[in-house]
Parts: structure tokens; C-alpha cells; sequence
């Protein structure tokens, strides 16, 4: 018998199936994250807050009457931007920055269309460098390819500025401690541009689920399915060499869930994480690849056979209260655009793709506020469209009755890119927290690297770390900030004026260098 338990614990340590081997072993993957295998778990490593900094939940700063800006990134998602902010009251658009220094001036028939001054052209590789370091910017909002996110983020808040960042806003584990790091050191606010966040179902259904219609939501689903074939040209080439271009270089060379923002971003809110929950463990699974195996040998004209992203990856997550979100990813199989949006709670469901609708019985309507006109209703299908109708009205949340008309005129996505701006620009010019701050940008981007360890050790499962540092359950629940109506109406007020007299100045340039 002692013979038999020598050789089983011998081939235990040989295939590395048993626990206590590992234990003490500390790994590092290529992304210098460092991980140890724990009862079977996945454990990386959380690093302790660094002396004199202290939380930004619920981070504020004094009142700014004009949001001066500075945009990087005037490729894809750039100009957009550019555009909505010429709409927003009280801002000013002090600089662009792009690579390609054309892509940046062509930004400026925006501020000619609006009437206002043009703006100071910044390019080349570090031209964002001399952008941040001014002293009349206040926040850098952020549009670039992916690898250069975190690079322009940190820069600027090492100078003092806000930063606003496009999705994915960090790509790696460290990425996401340096800028939590930097927000709480600096003071400074870091948001993630989650614009999915403030679309008119995601932000129906959270003012529904904030008020009980669906009792307490237990599961939630999300998902990036975008079958980007018509796109993979489109994205930026660093030259002619370049073949794939940055979107589907990154696909080929990482593993995981590298666009969960669309998905988790909203589910997050509605479950209270990081105010009240918090996601601790994952594990994330995926299929081969074939479409994006292929993309690469038809640009190429050669074998792949390193392309590390499945086709579809699955990741699920489970918190402390006994939640469970499901996230996909798929930009490769030809299917209809799926964000799934999906909740689960015990007295109701919401669901947004392919159909949207809401389920909820009689009993629970008539709790909600609102009569149903079918006697029999039940939750066994959709409700009819006059009570879903009726429920919609009643739940519309502020923020859409607020934006949502102007938002469908000036657009971005349908109006939520411009919601999402001006919730922004809100909260800066009247010393609110933001919407969605660094902790909160650090929680949905992570899921590339936490899925990819899951998915290159068997899908086994990983802790998730608690980026709050012990911090998750002082905030309870999930709230946007708003002024009184008093102080509102005086910020706006301001915001008009300062945006008349630049309007003014700015049709004055425009027309002397027309002469």
C-alpha cells in the first residue's frame, strides 16, 4: 500500500495534478502577472495600495465652468467625438492629436461648422507627449487603437489632466493597477467611454431593476457577437509591411475576451458591482479558430498556425452574492450584431436581443405601476406591447429624458455616444462622480487576461482580484449623480454663455482667414 501511495503521489507531481505542489509555486505569465495555483484555483496576485493614496470611489473635484478638451486618436472613433462635443455646451476643443497629422487637421471643418476657433494640431508617435503637457486642457479624451490606450492615459494623468478612454481602456493586468494607481495618486478621474452604458434599453432597464420591478436579478447575460468582415480593412496600418492591420494583429496574438466592455458594462450596473457585489471568480472557455486563422492566410499568403483567439469565447463569472454573468465574444462567424443584454431576476426578465421585451405577470406589473389590460397575463412570454409600452413610460430614465431627443438629432450609435459625452461634460461642470469611474474600468477590461490564464490552464478557475482593495461594499448600489435643480440650471446657464462668446470669436477667425 505504501508502494501504491508513493507512485500515485509521484504521478501526481509529474502531471502537476496535485494542489500542493503548486501552492507555493508562483508563476508569471508574458504578461508579467503573477499568479499560484490555490485549492485548484487560479490566484493572481493583488498588490497593496501604495502609502498616502487612498480611494476614488465617489471621486470629486471642484466645479468646472468650461471642460476645456483635447482629443488623440482621429482615426475610426475619433472624429465622431470631435463632432458631438461641438453640441455640448460650456466646452471647448483646445487640441487634436492623431499619428498622421492630416487625420488631425481634417478634424477641424467640425469646429468650422460650429463657429468655433480652431484647434492646436499635435502628430507624430509622441505628438500626444506635448499635448498633455499643457496647462490649458482639462481632460484628454482618448480614441486611439488599443495599444496606445493605456500609453496617452497614463501620460496624461501624470500631467494633471482627466482622461476619458475608448474600449478597451486597459489590455493587461498591470495596465489596470498603473491607472487605478495614477486616479488615486493624482486625484484625477478615469473613465472608460462605455457607450452601451446609455443606450435607451440598457438605461430603461436599470431605472426597472434599481426599483424592484424585477425583484432581485440573480443572472445576467452579455456579449460583443459583430461580425467584423466588412471592417478588418479599415482599421490602421502601421505601413506597408502591415497586412492585418492593429484590430486583427491583436486577435491573432492574445487569447481571451479582449472587447467585454459592450457586454459587461452594463449587466455590472444593474447587479451593483463594486458598490455593494463583486465578481470573485471566473472561468472562460473558447472555440478554435478558423475564420480568424483564415483572415490572416488570405492577407498573407501564408500558414497560420499561431492565431491564439478562438472564434467564440464564453466567459463566465460568478460574486459574492451568489450572482452569475455570462459574457461572449465572437467577431468572426457571420451572425446577426448580439449584445444580449440579458437579466434574470426572481420576480420579472428583461431581454434586448434579437427581440426586445420584458416578462413580468400580472401580480408584478400592477406592483410596478402600471394595469395590465390582459386579465391572464403571465411570464410566460413577452409582455403584449401596450403594457410593454405602458412599463417603458413609466421607467424612462432620467438621463434619456434629459438627452435622448438631442441625442437622436446629433447621433453616435443611435444617440448614446452623445448621451454618454454629455453625462461627462455634466458631471465635471457640476463636481459630480462620474458615471463609471477607474475601478469600473478595470473590472470590464480584465477579462481578456483573467480569461486567457483560465483558458491556457484547462479553463480552470480564477480569482478575480478586488481592485477596490477591500473597498467594494462601502458604496451600496449603483446611482448616477445629479445636481439640484438650482445648481443645474446655473451651470447651464454658464455653460450657454461661455459657448455664445466662443461662438462669437470663433466666426470672427474663420471669416479673416477666408479673406
Amino acid at each position: 500500500m505504501k508502494k501504491i501511495g508513493l507512485l500515485v503521489l509521484s504521478l501526481c507531481f509529474a502531471f502537476g495534478a496535485c494542489s500542493t505542489q503548486t501552492a507555493t509555486t508562483v508563476q508569471t505569465t508574458e504578461k508579467g502577472t503573477q499568479w499560484e495555483w490555490k485549492n485548484g484555483t487560479i490566484v493572481v496576485q493583488t498588490p497593496e495600495r501604495p502609502a498616502g493614496q487612498k480611494s476614488v470611489l465617489g471621486l470629486t473635484v471642484p466645479k468646472m465652468e468650461v471642460v476645456r478638451v483635447g482629443f488623440v486618436g482621429l482615426g475610426m472613433r475619433g472624429p465622431g467625438a470631435v463632432a458631438r462635443f461641438t453640441y455640448i455646451p460650456g466646452t471647448q476643443i483646445v487640441a487634436l492629436c492623431d499619428y498622421e497629422q492630416e487625420r488631425a487637421e481634417r478634424c477641424q471643418k467640425y469646429l468650422e461648422k460650429a463657429s468655433l476657433p480652431k484647434a492646436a494640431v499635435y502628430s507624430g508617435a509622441t505628438g500626444y507627449e506635448e499635448l498633455c503637457k499643457r496647462d490649458d486642457i482639462d481632460l484628454v479624451y482618448i480614441a486611439a487603437d488599443w495599444l496606445h490606450h493605456f500609453p496617452v492615459a497614463k501620460c496624461a494623468l501624470e500631467n494633471g489632466k482627466h482622461v476619458a478612454i475608448e474600449v478597451p481602456s486597459a489590455m493587461n493586468l498591470q495596465e489596470c493597477w498603473d491607472l487605478i494607481n495614477l486616479s488615486e495618486a493624482n486625484r484625477k478621474h478615469c473613465m472608460i467611454l462605455e457607450n452601451c452604458c446609455y443606450d435607451w434599453f440598457e438605461m430603461n432597464t436599470l431605472n426597472m431593476a434599481q426599483q424592484g420591478v424585477f425583484g432581485e436579478v440573480i443572472r445576467a447575460q452579455g456579449a460583443y457577437i459583430h461580425n467584423l468582415e466588412p471592417f478588418w480593412d479599415y482599421y490602421w496600418k502601421n505601413g506597408e509591411g502591415d497586412k492585418l492591420g492593429w484590430r486583427l494583429d491583436y486577435n491573432m496574438k492574445h487569447r481571451g475576451d479582449v472587447y467585454a466592455t459592450h457586454g459587461l458594462g452594463p449587466v455590472a450596473q444593474a447587479l451593483d458591482i463594486h458598490r455593494g457585489d463583486r465578481v470573485t471568480t471566473l472561468v472562460a472557455m473558447d472555440t478554435k479558430s478558423v475564420v480568424g486563422k483564415a483572415l490572416v492566410e488570405d492577407r498573407t499568403d501564408s500558414t497560420c498556425n499561431n492565431f491564439r483567439n478562438g472564434d467564440h469565447t464564453t466567459t463566465l463569472l460568478r460574486t459574492a452574492n451568489g450572482k452569475v454573468i455570462e459574457i461572449q465574444h465572437n467577431v468572426m462567424t457571420p451572425q446577426p450584431y448580439n449584445r444580449l443584454y440579458q437579466l434574470t431576476g426572481t420576480k420579472g426578465f428583461a431581454n434586448k436581443y434579437p427581440v426586445e421585451g420584458y416578462a413580468l405577470d400580472a401580480k408584478q406589473l400592477s406592483a410596478s405601476g402600471v394595469q395590465p389590460k390582459v386579465d391572464d397575463l403571465s411570464s410566460h412570454g413577452f409582455l403584449p406591447d401596450a403594457e410593454m409600452k405602458a412599463l417603458v413610460e413609466k421607467y424612462q430614465h432620467p438621463i434619456l429624458k434629459k438627452y435622448g431627443e438631442m441625442a437622436k438629432e446629433v447621433g453616435g450609435h443611435g444617440g448614446m455616444d452623445f448621451i454618454m459625452d454629455s453625462r461627462l461634460v455634466y458631471c465635471l461642470q457640476n463636481g459630480l462622480p462620474l458615471d463609471m469611474d477607474v475601478y469600473d474600468l478595470a473590472e470590464w477590461c480584465c477579462l481578456a487576461e483573467l480569461g486567457e490564464l483560465s483558458m491556457d490552464n484547462g479553463c480552470a478557475a480564477v480569482e478575480f482580484p478586488d481592485f477596490t482593495r477591500g473597498e467594494w461594499n462601502v458604496v451600496k448600489g449603483y446611482k448616477h449623480a445629479y445636481a439640484a435643480p438650482e445648481e443645474e440650471a446655473a451651470t447651464a446657464k454658464k455653460a450657454a454663455e461661455f459657448t455664445a462668446k466662443l461662438k462669437e470669436q470663433g466666426a470672427k477667425e474663420w471669416a479673416a482667414e477666408k479673406k
